[in-house]
């Protein structure tokens, strides 16, 4: 690794809650950071000018898709992947692992690597951990993850093998890395079970890796296992590297799991939500399809600053989501990224003024107190 490219600072710590700067070489990331998910080297329904207006600093783009469509090597062709997609900050592309092994009947795994067809034609593909490596180089990212197995959370048995699997390919991963500019990140499994996940993180910490992504969480698991996980997983990992937490970014997620030491996080939740007519609040879900917010003349959420709800009612986006309008997708997506980064923006602060314990108990207090209103 570039040490004068990828260098962590950790700034300041609030019990287990954490605050620093990640460098990179398009760019600072401060941290924690929820991450917008651009799978297809998209951001759905959002342009890059709005993820800068957003205050978005690093978005995620997927391995597996971008290697079928339209492939890493016409990517790299055209400049790599900042400039295919028209986005000049950090960049963060995961392995490919979770795609593969969510197609069950399309894939055959064996020691080696996983042989798949694509979900899109039929067409028969490997992937190994040499060559998930180099497809991220191709691509360009800032920062990059090896191959990993990620199992079904209950199956210990099974886990015990997908965990030899992940970390031999860790090895073959970092072994197989050419490029200096990029930050490669080791993958923590073990579904639910402690030991497994304590053995994840010792053996990957002594590979060495320029961070640690945490996975298999949010894949069917409780909250609560999820965040049992996390207090096992927490004091295993070097403390001037940077976490991941995979696929989880709730503003739930966001408190509780920084107040567990992540710093990074990434969900395809808050555009998904917005093409179903959801929009995210602190206090809870919004539904615009319902009946109720046919006359609504207020904003998504009162006091919130985003574009949608400076400018637009519940009333006209419930409109625009019954006539399945595409400006109602994009202006719930941007409310949803809003409110994710806002949050991650305020935790941070929170952090470095030695208050995110109070800030946690005025968001669950704000919470419970609308859920008790609601029920009344």
């Amino acid at each position: 690794m570039n040490k004068q490219t990828h260098l962590f600072e950790l700034l300041a710590s609030d019990g287990h809650a954490r605050a620093g700067v990640l460098q990179t070489p398009h760019g600072d990331v401060p941290t924690p950071v929820f991450m917008p998910v651009g799978t297809q080297a998209t951001v759905k329904a959002v342009s890059p000018r709005d993820l800068h207006d957003l205050g978005a600093t690093i978005i995620l783009a997927n391995t597996y898709h971008l290697y079928l469509r339209p492939g890493d090597e016409r990517i790299a062709r055209l400049g790599g992947l900042h400039r295919f997609m028209g986005w000049d900050g950090p960049i963060l592309t995961d392995s490919g692992g979770y795609q593969v092994f969510s197609l069950a009947k399309r894939r055959k795994l064996d020691a080696d690597g996983v042989t798949f067809r694509s979900h899109i034609d039929g067409s028969e593909h490997r992937f190994t951990p040499d060559k998930v490596v180099a497809v991220q180089e191709n691509l360009g990212a800032d920062i990059i993850v090896c191959l990993d197995e990620c199992a079904e959370p209950y199956d210990y048995e099974y886990n015990v093998q997908a965990l030899a699997r992940t970390h031999t390919w860790a090895e073959r991963c970092k072994a197989a890395k050419t490029r200096s500019d990029q930050a490669l990140f080791g993958i923590v499994q073990g579904g639910i079970f402690p030991d497994l996940r304590r053995q994840s993180a010792r053996f990957l910490t002594n590979i060495g890796f320029d961070g640690y992504a945490i996975g298999g969480l949010s894949v069917g698991e409780t909250k609560q296992e999820m965040h049992a996980i996390l207090d096992v997983v927490d004091p295993q990992l070097p403390v001037d590297q940077p976490r991941y937490l995979m696929g989880v970014g709730t503003p739930e997620d966001l408190v509780e799991c920084t107040a567990r030491g992540m710093d990074m996080f990434d969900c395809v939740l808050p555009t998904r939500m917005a093409r179903n007519g959801g929009a995210l609040t602190r206090t809870g879900r919004l539904n615009l399809r319902n009946a109720r917010f046919a006359d609504d003349p207020g904003p998504l959420e009162q006091g919130c600053t985003c574009y949608a709800c400076t400018h637009f009612s519940r009333a006209y986006i419930r409109h625009l989501t019954r006539a399945n309008e595409i400006l109602g997708h994009q202006l719930l997506s941007l409310h949803n990224l809003h409110l994710l980064l806002t949050m991650a923006r305020e935790i941070r602060e929170m952090i470095l003024a030695g208050e995110f314990q109070s800030y946690r108990e005025g968001f669950w207090r704000n919470k419970d107190a609308r859920l008790a209103a609601n029920r009344e």
